[in-house]
């Protein structure tokens, strides 16, 4: 009798560490979707004011179609991006191609001094920061869940209830750091 008793003890406490560890993987699970719905809308935000930004420079730089068309392709890829990857690789190619529009905005002083243009560029920079902010606690939050699925005994759980590894949202890489050149003919 008292070895039915210890045997069922240890099923119990077995079943609450199980459920303990699954519960845990859930949260986490939750907060990393919660944190890429934050950078998700940030990406939005910056995908909305982009056509704003290329009409107001297209006004002073109507010889500048090739950057107003890369920059356009570059958004429009960053918006069909599907997974976590994809949206960090487009989002690279639409970060450079920012920065070409800019560069170009730089050689008019007109446009610069442009209050539509200043006022852009604000919420651009704002939108980035806000980016920044939120692909740090993303992929700070994705390193815990990762951690916490791939170490023992969560792994086991993990794995028995198809918790899959979360991508890192990293969106620079060396191409997007060198310096754009423009040249005017």
């Amino acid at each position: 009798m008292i070895s039915l008793l210890v045997i069922v003890a240890l099923v119990v406490l077995l079943a609450l560490v199980i459920i303990g560890i699954y519960n845990g993987l859930v949260i986490m699970r939750t907060r990393v979707e919660e944190a890429w719905s934050d950078i998700d809308v940030q990406l939005k935000r910056r995908h909305d004011l982009i056509p704003n930004l290329v009409e107001t420079v297209k006004g002073y730089a109507r010889h500048e179609a090739g950057v107003f068309e890369n920059v356009t392709q570059a958004r429009a890829a960053a918006v069909s991006a599907g997974s976590v990857g994809e949206k960090a690789q487009a989002e690279n190619m639409l970060t450079g191609a920012l920065r070409s529009l800019f560069a170009v905005a730089e050689a008019y002083p007109e446009l610069r001094a442009s209050e539509n243009f200043t006022r852009l560029q604000e919420d651009l920079a704002d939108t980035e920061n806000k980016i920044m902010a939120s692909r740090r606690f993303y992929n700070g939050v994705t390193r815990d869940y990762n951690i916490r699925r791939e170490t023992f005994p969560s792994n086991i759980v993990a794995n028995a209830f198809g918790f899959t590894r979360r991508d890192f949202f990293e969106i620079e890489d060396e191409a997007s750091r060198e310096n754009v050149e423009v040249k005017f003919d």
